[in-house]
Order: C-alpha cells, then sequence, then structure tokens
C-alpha cells in the first residue's frame, strides 16, 4: 500500500499538479522514508521471551504484555518460563537462539545468564535485559526496568510516614529483603536505608533482628530471602518473632515485595500479640496485597506498571530489529551512569513507579484499568 501511494505521489508531481499553492515535492528526497518506517516482515521475524518464574505473580503478566505489544508489530514471539532455574533458563535461550531469534529480552534468574547472553551475542543475537540487571558480562547493551532505588524509597518514605519518624522515639522495625541473586534486591533496600538510616542513627527507628543499614554490610545476607520464596519469608519471620523480636512489638516491617509481605503477615497472624498488625511495606501492586490494602492488613505497595515497561521493551526491540538506537514513546529516565554489569555500564531506561495506599488504591489500580474493582474486592481474577 505505501508503495502504490508513493508511486502515484510521484506521477502527480511529474503532471505538475500543485493544487491549492503548495509547495511542489522534490521526488528524490523522500525516497526511503516508507521503507524505514514500514514494520518487519510478519510473522517471518521471531523475538524470544525468557522469563524467569510464574512464582511471583507479576511475571506471569510482564510475559502476557509484551506478546501482545510484539505480536501487535507484526512479530512471532516465543515464551518461555525458567521456573527458577538458571540452567533451564539458559537452555531455553540456546534453543531461542537455534530457532532464529533476532532478539531476545531476558528476565534473568541469577547473574549466570551471563553464560547464555554471551553464547547469544557470539551468534550474533542482541539481548535486552529487563527489569532485572544481567552481572558479569558486556555482551549486552540495553536495560529496561523501573527505578529500584525509588521503590526503596517509596517503601521507607510510606514507614517514616506512618510512623510519624520525625517526631517519634523508640519504634521498632524488622528488615527483609529480596533474593540475593536478584540484583535490583540492593537497589529495593537501599533505597528504603536511604529514607530510614537518619532515623536508625538517631534512635527513633529501632532494628529488632539483623541491621545493616546498606546491602553492602556483610549482615545483609541475613535478611535476604532465596528466590523470593514466601515459604522461607514466613519461617524467618516465625523465628524473629519468638526469638530476637519476642520482647519487642514491631510498629514496622521492611518487605521487599507482596508475596513477601503477605507471609510476614500470616506469620504476625498467628501471634498473639499482634491484634494490630504493623506497617508493612510491599511491592508490585498484586491482587492479593491489592485486597488487603483496602482491608488495612498491608499498608502499601509499589505499583510499577509492566504494561507501560512491556511496551517501551517491545520499542525497544522493534527499533534493534531495524538496526536503530531505541527511542521509547513511553516515559522513561535514560541512565548511562548507574547500573553497572561489572564489566560495563549498561544504558538504561527507568520508568516511574508509584506508591499505593488504600486512599490512591483505586485511582492507580482499577481507574488505569489495570484491575477492575470487582477483581479487587475478590483479591482474585
Amino acid at each position: 500500500m505505501r508503495r502504490s501511494v508513493f508511486t502515484l505521489t510521484l506521477i502527480v508531481a511529474a503532471m505538475g499538479l500543485t493544487a491549492c499553492g503548495k509547495k511542489e515535492e522534490t521526488p528524490a528526497a523522500p525516497a526511503a522514508a516508507p521503507v524505514a518506517s514500514a514494520p518487519p516482515a510478519a510473522p517471518s521475524v521471531l523475538i524470544g521471551l525468557a522469563i524467569p518464574e510464574t512464582n511471583v505473580e507479576r511475571w506471569v503478566g510482564d510475559a502476557e504484555f509484551m506478546k501482545k505489544d510484539l505480536e501487535g508489530m507484526g512479530y512471532k514471539v516465543d515464551v518461555a518460563f525458567a521456573d527458577g532455574d538458571q540452567s533451564k533458563q539458559n537452555k531455553q535461550i540456546e534453543d531461542m537462539v537455534t530457532k532464529g531469534a533476532k532478539v531476545i529480552v531476558v528476565g534473568s534468574v541469577t547473574e549466570a545468564a551471563a553464560q547464555a547472553v554471551e553464547s547469544a551475542k557470539k551468534a550474533g543475537v542482541p539481548v535486552v535485559s529487563y527489569d532485572r540487571l544481567i552481572t558479569g558480562t558486556d555482551a549486552y547493551d540495553y536495560y529496561l526496568t523501573f527505578d529500584n532505588f525509588k521503590v526503596g524509597q517509596l517503601q521507607g518514605q510510606a514507614i517514616k510516614d506512618a510512623l510519624a519518624l520525625d517526631t517519634a522515639k523508640g519504634k521498632h522495625i524488622t528488615l527483609f529483603a529480596g533474593s540475593p541473586t536478584d540484583n535490583n534486591a540492593r537497589f529495593f533496600f537501599d533505597g528504603a536505608m536511604d529514607v530510614l538510616k537518619p532515623f536508625v542513627t538517631s534512635g527513633a527507628l529501632k532494628i529488632c533482628g539483623p541491621a545493616p543499614t546498606n546491602s553492602a554490610d556483610a549482615s545483609w545476607s541475613k535478611i535476604t530471602t532465596e528466590g523470593w520464596a514466601a515459604d522461607k519469608a514466613k519461617a524467618r519471620m516465625e523465628t524473629l518473632l519468638s526469638g530476637a523480636c519476642k520482647a519487642v512489638k514491631l510498629d514496622a516491617v521492611l518487605a521487599p515485595n507482596d508475596t513477601l509481605a503477605r507471609a510476614v503477615i500470616g506469620a504476625l497472624e498467628q501471634d498473639g500479640k499482634y491484634k494490630t498488625l504493623p506497617v508493612i511495606t510491599g511491592q508490585d501492586g498484586e491482587l492479593l496485597s491489592a485486597k488487603w490494602i483496602m482491608e488495612g492488613k498491608q499498608t502499601m505497595t509499589v505499583f510499577k506498571d509492566t504494561r507501560v515497561l512491556a511496551k517501551g521493551t517491545a520499542e525497544a526491540v522493534d527499533s534493534i530489529v531495524k538496526g536503530v538506537e531505541p527511542v521509547l514513546t513511553v516515559k522513561a529516565r535514560i541512565d548511562t551512569t548507574t547500573y553497572n554489569t561489572g564489566k560495563k555500564v549498561v544504558k538504561s531506561f527507568l520508568l516511574e513507579p508509584v506508591a499505593v495506599t488504600k486512599d490512591n488504591l483505586t485511582k492507580e489500580l482499577v481507574d488505569s484499568g489495570f484491575y477492575t474493582a470487582e477483581a479487587v474486592a475478590k483479591g482474585t481474577k
């Protein structure tokens, strides 16, 4: 169709038809434009999506959103879930290369994803790092995620505000962090402690249990949750309640995501001391946590609209296939200094997260179309 329109334009120009005094087009000038803006040859171009797990609700949605956006652009999409197994994911990435994928989007399980990324590069297949920075390699150029340090800052700010730490004294908190194999877990924790550390130093906030104040502290590993596993978080919370935190009543729990927040809540509800739950943070805007926020069980979550991240990633992939520098239509801050793989600093596109409480949950999660009001009320789709 575009070639037909362009041909007609040339014929009209040749006949000298310049209606309404418009400047006559020079035929040679725009010659390449229709080809440059054309979509890829659907459905012959394959894109691979290597997704780390289904254990955390959001990853299933991420895959669905990206697949839909890429298929809308005319691509064929191969989606594979690694079930939290990096060896399995590496094999899936190798299979995508063998199938002829032109670009592979990787949400890594661990840093050992670097092996498959380097193999893909040797085969001439570019990789885009999705939401989790792939460390230990210089074999890829682009990383798309949310501002993960800010995610932590929003969690810390929620605790600060809820406990009125500017004037309060002697409040008690315990700390949880995400999986030590997920580079983002450090950003979340460090962002939260960027807000909370001054109150720990002043004594307004007392930490029960291991007390790292940044992810570089040796004791940080003691608060991490391998694989973001809810059962491990619940077991650790139960141990704290019967041990290090037995003599105090907690005013807050820094929980890095909604899955772990709900696990912590489960342990607290089993403890007779907690008729009223402490302030509990979260992340991802998961449906059951949305219900619990409306019921007052969980204090807040950090909503990362993965529809927007998926769209931006699809746009980046489309640019890479066409051989041009990624330019996104979604709002993202470009960072060329922060995200270091250990081998190089990767150009990163950072989207904005949003703190969600009972006060703005309907606006952010329902009015935006992410969930229906009925689903929030039920806590399930």
